[in-house]
């Protein structure tokens, strides 16, 4: 019996270009339902039902590990749990299996915060602030460093195999130039980038939902993603 597709609730952001990688790599069945967070769309009951922190990706797999459907927010959670139901792209041994989370938690809690500030900072803040564009600037080179001298030693992030660690740091490199970024001051890392970007599974998945994405031009989507609707109760 072939394997119900996965739901994932998403938008064409570093985040959710995780899971649609993921999912292509592992080839899984899925239905890419879009939410527009430029219009408001991870603030609808239905979606915070899955995702109570209102923002994307969230899953639901009709079939979870215990026959039933479950539902998933957070894209490090996500990654880990497709790792687990495929058997795919997490080691089985203890200590490489951790030496992928240690790297996974450098994305989620470093890479994903930090060059999501220097982007906001450079690009969409209504005022150019200098003490925080330098900050944040220098926060990112750093992490391109970190991840610079990693792969100086490693084929990829986390040793010798493709994982979960790669796939999660790879889309939020993909602004470099937004971040403040020379990629070729980096090129041990650059040259992991362009044979992650190779990857088939990769150029699927960072098309998922692609041409729906529109530039944040207008008043009504910059407060929707970084004004008072973000800190609304609900």
């Amino acid at each position: 019996m072939p394997a119900s597709p996965i739901e994932v609730y998403s938008w064409p952001t570093p985040n959710g270009h995780k899971i649609h990688i993921m999912l292509e790599e592992c080839g899984l069945p899925y239905n890419a339902r879009p939410i527009n967070i430029g219009k408001g769309d991870q603030f609808a009951p239905e979606f915070l039902q899955i995702s109570p922190n209102n923002k994307i990706p969230a899953i639901t797999d009709p079939d979870g590990p215990d026959g039933k459907p479950i539902s998933l927010f957070e894209s490090g959670a996500i990654l880990v749990y497709l790792a687990g139901k495929t058997g795919k792209l997490l080691p089985r041994t203890d200590r490489e299996r951790y030496d992928v989370l240690q790297w996974l938690m450098f994305q989620m809690g470093g890479v994903g915060p930090m060059l999501g500030q220097a982007h906001h900072f450079r690009i969409y803040a209504p005022e150019k602030i200098s003490y925080a564009i330098e900050r944040y600037s220098n926060e990112a080179k750093r992490l391109y460093g970190v991840i610079d001298k990693q792969l100086s030693k490693n084929k990829f992030i986390a040793g010798k195999t493709y994982s979960i660690a790669d796939i999660a740091i790879f889309p939020w490199l993909r602004s470099w130039e937004n971040q403040g970024i020379t990629l070729t001051d980096y090129p041990h890392l650059k040259a992991w980038f362009d044979g992650i970007a190779a990857r088939p599974a990769v150029q699927r998945g960072v098309k998922v939902l692609a041409d729906l994405r529109q530039p944040i031009t207008g008043d009504k989507e910059r407060e929707i993603l970084f004004g008072k609707t973000q800190y609304e109760k609900r």
